[in-house]
């Protein structure tokens, strides 16, 4: 097996800064991710390398560790040679030491010995650097190699080392952005076979076939699950058993993660027959009003939730034409009215996570120490990202309408935002 990397000085780059960023502070450790089961041991669901081990080390190779000694400027990669039986079932690879000189660190040691390392850092009193674990198995090693309780590893979790990476992780190189484009145009295709094959009387699984079929052609995968639906009212459905009917719109939500682990995020929304129906055409151009506005104020120092809120007014204002909302488009976005129909964030930074480092801290990644992200707001809650914009940052623009029938029944019950909603109108 061949692996994929960008060039060497660039990881090592990229450690250099994070070593100058946390400073002469201790060990930072990283930690690969393992394959995980899906019935049995050795029925393993596709192996998917943890994005920031892939950042700073970019081995995409099941259990392997890292610790740089910010203090010394050493760094270790741990990991265990192939077994002959490893060998027989799943192939050679290079050594341990043959992959960490191919990322530019020249010293390797067992797995095992990761705990020795964070054993005797400890005990001298230095600080041992982690990130928030997201996988099960991570966390309990990460309890037993800190000896603490696996419901106290969070305290332990390092925000200096959080906002480190996000401050790296954040900026797109050039590099990144040109697998990043590659990423989106799978995407694109992807999204064109799904299109092409629409028609009525096929069910849902045959366009998601199409999506998987576009992106193996191009050595990538989905980046997320399919969301392939005729029922896009529901956010996230990945149900996929429906009859395409004439009169019906499809809702496709895909995209590509490539080689390099970078990947594209597309929501498209199409007719299953020829053409719209005057209803849906008018509720398209809704949106896309929306979102060619919210787009037209992308710039560096603009912040992400002014965007959003703007998009929304603009939302309100198509709706407010096609006879679904009343009153003053600001006044219905501040009282929350414009989430009858749009119950999401406009956006999310996009990466080597689709919801990029999103294991790291919504507050973290997408807001900052002056901007908090709401909690509690219905709508504003599930804004990912809030903050000024920078230069090299990948996001996603992504409005929508959402005619979702409980939440018209409840509201209408409720006669809530009763002075903005046409609810006469909704059927």
């Amino acid at each position: 097996m061949k692996l994929q990397l960008f060039n060497k000085q660039g990881y090592i780059d990229r450690r250099n800064i994070l070593k100058q960023n946390i400073g002469q502070d201790g060990l930072i450790l990283l930690l690969g991710n393992e394959d995980s089961s899906m019935n049995y041991k050795d029925n393993c669901y596709p192996f998917r390398q943890d994005s920031s081990f892939l950042y700073y080390f970019g081995l995409d190779v099941p259990v392997l560790a890292a610790i740089i000694d910010t203090d010394t400027g050493e760094e270790v990669i741990f990991g265990d040679e192939l077994s002959m039986d490893d060998i027989i079932w799943t192939g050679t690879l290079p050594s341990v030491k043959e992959m960490a000189s191919q990322v530019g660190v020249n010293k390797t040691s067992p797995y095992s010995q990761v705990v020795h390392y964070i054993h005797k850092a400890i005990t001298a009193g230095r600080k041992v650097h982690i990130l928030p674990p997201y996988r099960p198995e991570n966390k309990i090693k990460l309890a037993a190699w800190l000896n603490v309780s696996l419901n106290d590893v969070a305290d332990h979790v390092s925000v200096k080392l959080i906002k480190a990476v996000i401050a790296q992780r954040v900026i797109k190189s050039p590099l990144e952005i040109e697998q990043m484009e590659n990423a989106v145009s799978v995407s694109v295709d992807m999204e064109l076979a799904v299109i092409k094959h629409t028609r009525p009387g096929i069910k849902e699984y045959e366009l998601v076939a199409k999506a998987l079929e576009a992106a193996a052609a191009a050595n990538s995968r989905l980046g997320y699950p399919a969301i392939i639906t005729t029922h896009g009212q529901t956010l996230h459905t990945h149900y996929y058993g429906n009859t395409l009917q004439e009169g019906r719109m499809v809702l496709s939500d895909i995209g590509a993660e490539n080689a390099m682990h970078y990947g594209g995020d597309l929501t498209r929304t199409f007719p299953v027959g020829r053409s719209f129906t005057t209803r849906q055409k008018e509720l398209y151009e809704v949106v896309l009003n929306s979102m060619d506005h919210a787009i037209s104020m992308l710039k560096p120092g603009v912040r992400y939730k002014d965007i959003h809120l703007a998009a929304c007014q603009k939302l309100v204002k198509g709706l407010k034409q096609v006879n679904l909302m009343k009153g003053d488009p600001a006044e219905a976005v501040a009282a929350g009215a414009h989430t009858m129909f749009f119950q999401c964030g406009l956006g999310h930074l996009l990466g080597m996570d689709t919801h990029d480092m999103e294991d790291l801290g919504e507050q973290y990644v997408g807001y900052t120490d002056t901007l908090k992200k709401e909690t509690a707001i219905f709508g504003l809650k599930s804004l990912r990202l809030g903050r000024e914009l920078e230069k090299g940052f990948v996001l996603t623009v992504e409005p929508g309408i959402y005619i979702i029938p409980g939440l018209i029944d409840r509201w209408r019950a409720e006669k809530k935002y009763a002075d903005f909603i046409n609810y006469d109108v909704l059927n």
